[in-house]
């Protein structure tokens, strides 16, 4: 567990751009049961690669179709929430940062860690746009 002065500033880049935060199973199993599109990004402290995913996050809000919901959890922090929402995101491996669309509760489409490392945030954000016009 990271303490929580360092992460703060991570969790409020996204928190204050309209990102709900869930940090139980219980808030992940009910955010799934939402209708419409839910993006949910697993946040971390990795500077190599979550340094370019959060700002990527943000600028896919300003996208002309967006998702209905926005949310984030955190790797390290609230390893529950985290743990259940990579239960929805199978048959991928964990990966920290990742970027998740669901539809319906269902994934339609999944940036992975690998997808982000040596990405610009403009390029991820490209990415996200991409889901959003097919799938939102």
């Amino acid at each position: 567990m990271y303490p929580p002065e360092l992460v703060a500033p991570m969790k409020e880049e996204l928190t204050s751009v309209g990102y709900k935060q869930l940090v139980t199973a219980a808030d992940v199993d009910e955010q799934m049961k939402a209708e419409g599109t839910t993006l949910v990004m697993i946040n971390s402290v990795c500077g190599c690669a979550a340094g370019n995913a959060r700002p990527a996050a943000i600028m896919a809000t300003n996208s002309a179709k967006k998702p209905d919901h926005f949310t984030t959890v955190f790797a390290g922090v609230d390893a529950e929430a985290v743990q259940q929402a990579r239960n929805y995101m199978l048959p991928y491996p964990p990966s920290s940062p990742s970027i998740a669309l669901f539809k319906d509760g269902k994934l339609v489409h999944f940036i992975e860690r690998h997808h982000i490392e040596g990405s610009t945030a403009e390029i991820i954000a490209e990415n996200l746009t991409g889901a959003f016009n097919e799938f939102c």
